[in-house]
């Protein structure tokens, strides 16, 4: 399983999303590497279909896709269990790695 952080230069959300990915990644005996990819162009970010920083994807694939999102260089939010947040929750996050193959 890869597990790649999208973001834009400057993303205060950068280092808690690394953290959570980390963290997660090691819950679930995962030893993968995680790489890191910011994106700082919109050409960039439509050919990477990326929504906004920081996005995760897993083997390629948004997890937490929004159909018809315009890509674009910015900050995105999530919609967690208390409300919005510039990261999803740890256990939705666990969740989209569990569903793509990770063990549970």
């Amino acid at each position: 399983m890869k597990l790649e952080l999208l973001v834009i230069p400057d993303c205060p959300h950068e280092g808690p999303a690394r953290e959570l990915a980390l963290t997660t990644l090691a819950d679930l005996g995962l030893t993968d590497e995680l790489t890191t990819t910011v994106i700082t162009t919109q050409a960039e970010a439509e050919a990477r279909g990326f929504v906004g920083s920081p996005t995760f994807l897993v083997d390629g694939e948004d997890p937490f896709a929004q159909p018809g999102a315009p890509a674009g260089v910015a900050c995105r939010v999530y919609r967690t269990g208390d409300g919005w947040s510039g990261l999803p929750s740890g256990t939705d996050l666990r969740a989209a790695l569990v569903s793509r193959g990770g063990c549970a």
